[in-house]
């Protein structure tokens, strides 16, 4: 407890201190408010809308929803994370294990160079594909698992480009990392860290974000929660930074429910961040929890919950911003 209030202390410290590169490091709140639900709304209902027919890895669908988010990282200044500065990472087709017809599909980057430790990298990470069409030519939009996801990671890069055109850029490099190939076995992902852009060695953490739009039935009493995985297995201090953070800007319920080590559901090596943590490299996983519309055609963008969807992504945004600007590398026990 004393550690935590320690570290609630230094957020509100670093929210107004000087150093030698940044003139006033303004409060991070300016740029996380910039997250907001109208905006996570208008990529949502692109992402899952019926003309991309559900994503489907290596799909035309899946291609457009890239081709949108790059579009817009150009847009707002979000250079490509590859090292000629475009934003997708190839992937053979052979490399999903699922026949000699199976078309390439792309990881996308986006990047944000640190300014005092450019080589040391936080990755931000959603996956981007979702299961495609059904037989009977019914879609599965996947609003929830996980466009929610994707474009919570867009607007978190939003927020840090205008934190960089201020002058308030984080000391550490971001990536945003949008990984295809999820669906079918987490192989966005672990493509990316068998053939990373950026050194593991020199990768501080991933936090993962894969479905925070919907509330699970359990949890239909209090909705303002969000589940967290990981947070603890690698770095003590990214699960204490988590805590504080959230102590000190959005007053979620962090429920940890599915961090136990015996749960039945092993949601932690379900999703991306796992080829991360095998790698010995700290995580974090967002997740609301399934629903009645988890990997079914009800799960739309209607249906998306746009105000708890801003505010799991502030903390999302919240926790980079800490971990990108700390003094010292996260620590890794």
């Amino acid at each position: 407890m004393t550690r935590l209030f320690i570290l609630i202390l230094s957020l509100t410290f670093m929210s107004c201190k000087t150093n030698s590169t940044q003139q006033t490091l303004t409060s991070p709140t300016v740029y996380g408010d910039l997250i907001n639900s109208q905006k996570l709304k208008e990529h949502l209902y692109i992402i899952a809308s019926d003309s991309l027919e559900g994503r489907m890895t290596g799909s035309i669908g899946h291609e457009k929803a890239l081709d949108y988010i790059e579009n817009y990282y150009q847009e707002i200044g979000v250079q490509g994370g590859m090292p000629d500065n475009s934003y997708l990472q190839t992937i053979p087709g052979s490399y999903f294990q699922r026949g000699n017809d199976f078309p390439d599909s792309y990881n996308l980057l986006g990047f944000i160079k640190g300014s005092e430790f450019p080589n040391e990298v936080v990755v931000i990470s959603a996956h981007s594909d979702h299961i495609g069409v059904r037989d009977d030519g019914e879609i599965f939009n996947g609003a929830d698992d996980n466009g929610s996801g994707t474009v919570g990671v867009m607007e978190i890069a939003r927020a840090f480009k205008k934190a960089e055109e201020d002058g308030n850029g984080p000391k550490r490099s971001i990536l945003f990392l949008h990984v295809t190939g999820e669906e079918i076995g987490l192989f966005g992902s672990r493509y990316y860290t068998e053939n990373p852009i950026y050194p593991l060695d020199n990768t501080i953490c991933d936090l993962n974000i894969d479905m925070i739009g919907r509330i699970d039935p359990d949890k239909a009493s209090n909705p303002e929660y969000v589940y967290l995985i990981g947070s603890d297995k690698i770095s003590t201090e990214l699960h204490e930074i988590s805590e504080a953070v959230n102590t000190h800007y959005t007053l979620l319920e962090l429920d940890y429910t599915y961090n136990a080590p015996d749960d039945p559901n092993r949601f932690y090596y379900r999703s991306d961040h796992y080829n991360f943590a095998k790698n010995g490299i700290p995580i974090i996983f967002y997740f609301n929890g399934v629903h009645e519309d988890y990997h079914a055609i009800g799960d739309t963008p209607d249906k998306i919950e746009y105000d708890l969807l801003e505010k799991r992504a502030k903390l999302v945004f919240y926790t980079a911003w800490e971990v990108a600007n700390k003094e010292d590398r996260l620590s890794i026990d």
